[in-house]
């Protein structure tokens, strides 16, 4: 099996109860601790409204982030391309790229929040067409043409981009709900997709049947899709054990729900739970939980799990959310990192091997001790001293012993 990458996604979704100037700080600091753990992506959305989602510009974000970090991929998740000048986007990118040394991933949008799109009055019917008509346009101001395009909301008159990519081919990728829409427009420009659909039941449901329509729209188009450039969205809080994961996550996960899903969002089917520990019960476990609250081994299960159920795909995101505290987040991203990732990537198993190796082979290296104490017992005065100091290497050898004692007093 090909190597699963990892990543996080940041929306955010921070409740309204701490200073703003800490929290983006804090969120900078994460991206500083995967870095470090080693996480290949990280993602980083545009909200405009709901009071959770602060983040207006990721590229702004991920720019600061750029300055903490050397080698984990920066992604915007995502730019909502109907809310932009096109140009203005593909400037923002570059310039993205360059500042963090060709590490920028160009992930797009057509707007989550519906509450976006009405301060900026744009018809919400609107915004998946505007989006498959910019994409085009950037990659080819991207490509370092010169531009001449009028359509019903932008245009371009002799445009083109005073500095390209530091990449050579910067990567794309468009995000993907539940409906068939993101998959196919993935398939129609041959990019990658980032599943959000997946943090829901339904979306879950959805996966086994999702790659189809990227792959119909891209033979329909005359392009390519390639799973490893497929990223599924899931939710984990992981702890030492399933006791501690809940009792760590269950308050943040009930105002989480309550007072974002439920209150602010209304998501059509919503209820809200009557206490914490229904919020942690319905959403972490059981048969239909849609996260994963519990050890490393419950989440290489899960992972596992829509490894299969899916088909296969490139990366793993985790989605980055307040459910415990900083400390208890922050461990719980280093967990994933420490035992979930090796686990996944199969970087233990010649360590694994090399162990029951010598353990199956001891007959073979109890002869090596053998030999050890053959010199010793060559030289009595070395012998006299292992005696003394009941040496576990002189019980284990015993056997051997008298004939090498034998030796050294025929010699003397």
């Amino acid at each position: 099996m090909p190597r699963l990458g990892f990543g996080a996604f940041l929306a955010p979704h921070h409740p309204v109860i701490e200073h703003p100037m800490l929290q983006f700080r804090r969120d900078i600091a994460l991206v500083e601790h995967l870095d470090k753990l080693g996480y290949d992506e990280f993602w980083c959305g545009e909200h405009h409204s709901s009071g959770w989602e602060m983040i207006a510009s990721p590229e702004m974000f991920l720019a600061a982030a750029a300055e903490r970090t050397s080698r984990i991929k920066l992604a915007t998740g995502v730019v909502s391309l109907p809310y932009h000048h096109p140009f203005h986007v593909a400037q923002r990118m570059v310039q993205l790229d360059w500042m963090s040394g060709g590490r920028a991933i160009f992930g797009s949008g057509p707007g989550a929040l519906a509450s976006d799109a009405h301060a900026l009055g744009i018809d919400p019917m609107l915004l998946r067409d505007r989006q498959d008509e910019a994409i085009p346009i950037i990659r080819r101001l991207m490509r370092g043409e010169r531009v001449t395009y009028k359509g019903e909301w932008f245009q371009l008159n002799d445009a083109a981009l005073q500095l390209l990519p530091l990449q050579e081919d910067m990567p794309f990728a468009v995000a993907s709900q539940i409906s068939p829409s993101g998959m196919t427009l993935a398939g129609k420009h041959g990019i990658g997709i980032i599943s959000i659909g997946s943090l829901s039941a339904e979306g879950l449901n959805a996966l086994p049947t999702q790659w189809g329509f990227a792959e119909t729209a891209a033979k329909k188009h005359g392009q390519t899709v390639d799973r490893k450039n497929w990223r599924v969205l899931l939710s984990w809080h992981i702890a030492e054990t399933r006791e501690e994961a809940r009792r760590q996550a269950r308050d943040g996960l009930f105002r989480h729900h309550n007072e974002y899903i439920h209150g602010t969002l209304q998501r059509p089917g919503s209820k809200p739970f009557k206490d914490p520990d229904q919020a942690v019960d319905m959403t972490g476990f059981g048969t239909g939980a849609v996260a994963t609250i519990g050890t490393p081994d419950d989440l290489v299960a899960r992972i596992k799990s829509v490894l299969e159920i899916s088909g296969g795909f490139g990366t793993v995101v985790g989605f980055v959310h307040d459910w415990a505290n900083p400390e208890n987040t922050m461990r719980s991203w280093d967990m994933v990192a420490r035992y979930v990732v090796p686990e996944i990537n199969g970087y233990l198993n010649e360590l694994r091997k090399s162990r029951e190796f010598v353990v199956a082979n001891r007959e073979y290296f109890d002869r090596a001790k053998d030999a050890v104490m053959a010199k010793i017992q060559e030289n009595p005065d070395a012998a006299e001293a292992l005696k003394k100091t009941k040496s576990p290497m002189l019980s284990a050898s015993a056997s051997n012993v008298p004939d090498f004692e034998k030796k050294g007093t025929a010699a003397e």
